[in-house]
Formats: structure tokens, C-alpha cells, sequence
């Protein structure tokens, strides 16, 4: 049994999403939503809104008799989303750009630990 989840376009820079996904990584999903709850990144409510997603995932797939300990997340990985262009005056009449960038998460959640490949 395994699922893929993925959260596009999370207004969030993808070093700061990454930083959290590294925490968790390998974990089963019932510790990972545990230690979640209790982070203090933005970022961790993106991570635990795609999690929960995913177990969603799984009961609607049929699959209603799984234990969330026994779930761990085996792939994850954030890429860089498009970036939203902002300028911003600076000296002499000029102008410089501001880069927003956004995140592309991408998390998949299998009862076997080994990772795919």
C-alpha cells in the first residue's frame, strides 16, 4: 500500500520548507504528525496538511484497515516553484527585483520502509 502527495505552489521559499521535511524524514507518519504539530515553522502545517492528505488518500483508496504506525514516509523532497517578481525603488531612479519564491512538496507514504529504486 502506498501513496504519493503532492502540495504545489506553497508561498514558502523551498530552503526554508526543506529545512523541516529534513527533521521528519524517515519517520513513520504518526510520529511525524506528532512532531509537527509541535513545530513552529510555517512550514510544518504545509508538511502536515500534505500528510494527513495522503492517509485521506489511502481510506478512499480502499485501503481503511492501516495502522499509522506502521506508515513511514519513504520519499520527500521539495523543488523550487515559480517565483513571483516584485520591484522595489532603490537609489538614483533605479529599480531592483524581489524574488517570491514559492515550493513544489512532494511526499509518498508506503508501509514498506525501504525507499523505492
Amino acid at each position: 500500500m502506498e501513496t504519493t502527495v503532492k502540495l504545489k505552489y506553497i508561498k514558502q521559499s523551498p530552503k526554508k520548507v526543506r529545512f523541516v521535511l529534513n527533521s521528519i524524514r524517515n519517520f513513520n507518519v504518526d510520529r511525524a504528525l506528532r512532531s509537527l504539530d509541535y513545530s513552529n515553522k510555517k512550514a510544518g502545517r504545509f508538511i502536515s496538511k500534505a500528510l494527513r492528505s495522503g492517509l485521506a488518500n489511502l481510506s478512499d483508496s480502499g485501503e481503511s484497515n492501516y495502522d499509522t504506525t506502521k506508515l513511514y514516509i519513504v520519499e520527500s523532497f521539495v523543488d523550487a516553484g515559480p517565483p513571483m517578481k516584485r520591484f522595489r525603488p532603490a537609489a538614483m531612479g533605479r529599480a531592483t527585483r524581489i524574488l517570491k519564491r514559492s515550493s513544489h512538496l512532494t511526499l509518498t507514504i508506503s508501509s514498506d520502509k525501504k525507499k523505492k529504486g
